[in-house]
């Protein structure tokens, strides 16, 4: 076993993760730096990973639930990418329980008839369960569907069910159907509201196509996240994503930007890895996190416990790193 892998009782050396920029500057060190730094942080959660994680904060003088600002208004994202297994179902649930947890107010929309992220923050979604497709086809108020998350105050979800299957062929016929779900999110009391009721985020897990469902949310949101695979085919697909955000702007949202873009799935071990998130920020600049979310086993696994992994192994590499990564974009926010 390699000395950087082993775990010891010995004190942290600082000065092995290099400088620490001072309290309040901008250049910040990111969790995704602290799980590539492998000290004790082989995917496991361990008294020593915890301790080095919060010794890393602390020198930066910050605490791990650091209150986040609110936005002004929501910020409604659609979290899309028609191409399979990037993560778009973990970055949302986990970007959504990170932001609650910092004290924000969130809406999770489960637009994928999967219901991943419905199971993953342990919301019943089985066949009858009031649901998104209520909403889009027969115009269900959100008030009647929402459901709170039962470990995350502050945390709400639009469960999907298996029917949302065949919306697509249910709107073909409809009015308007493109603009269904923004009709349902802004006829939802806590979007519109003022105060400490309403929402701060609303988050729309999308499925991995760029269909009816995809465009509903794409009409109905005001910014995109986008994440992207660390990975060879990363990019393959964005330009037809990319096309059809264009086409949406230019007839039916011009709002909508593409403010977010994360990598996910980063392995700091391969340079392939590096190449990828070199060829992603020279594309799309700042837009790209500088938080990576890695590989991490216990992102997978916890789903199949009916949770995110903020409360499966919140000490864990990749909780950490979903906490920084929502951190980093709720700043940004408040920054625009």
């Amino acid at each position: 076993m390699s000395e950087e892998n082993l775990v010891t009782d010995r004190p942290m050396d600082p000065s092995r993760f290099g400088p620490y920029p001072a309290p309040g500057t901008s250049a910040v060190r990111t969790a995704a730096e602290l799980a590539a730094s492998g000290l004790a942080l082989a995917d496991e959660s361990t008294p020593m990973a915890q301790s080095v994680a919060h010794q890393l904060l602390v020198a930066e003088g910050r605490r791990l639930n650091e209150p986040l600002p609110r936005p002004d208004r929501p910020r409604i994202m659609v979290v899309a990418n028609q191409k399979g297994g990037v993560g778009k179902t973990t970055s949302t649930v986990n970007m959504a329980a990170a932001l609650a947890q910092h004290g924000l107010r969130v809406l999770v929309v489960d637009l994928d008839p999967q219901g991943n992220a419905s199971t993953a923050l342990s919301i019943d979604h089985h066949r009858g369960t009031p649901s998104t497709y209520d909403a889009l086809a027969d115009g269900v108020p959100f008030t009647e569907i929402v459901q709170e998350n039962p470990e995350i105050e502050g945390l709400f979800v639009v469960p999907a069910t298996i029917d949302l299957a065949g919306a697509e062929i249910d709107l073909v016929s409809m009015v308007a159907r493109e603009s269904r779900l923004r009709k349902a999110i802004h006829a939802y009391p806590p979007v519109v509201a003022e105060g400490d009721d309403r929402m701060d985020y609303v988050l729309i897990d999308c499925p991995p196509s760029l269909g009816l469902l995809t465009l509903n949310a794409l009409v109905a949101g005001d910014e995109m996240l986008i994440p992207i695979q660390a990975e060879y085919y990363a990019l393959e697909g964005l330009g037809q994503l990319i096309e059809t955000v264009e086409m949406v702007k230019a007839h039916l949202n011009p709002g909508l930007s593409i403010s977010t873009i994360l990598l996910t799935m980063y392995d700091a071990r391969t340079r392939l890895a590096a190449g990828v998130a070199e060829e992603v920020r020279g594309h799309f600049g700042d837009q790209v996190l500088r938080t990576a979310i890695p590989r991490s086993v216990r992102i997978s696994e916890a789903p199949s416990y009916g949770q995110t992994v903020m409360t499966y192994d919140p000490g864990s590499p990749g909780a950490l790193s979903y906490l920084e990564a929502a951190r980093e974009m709720a700043l940004r926010g408040a920054q625009s």
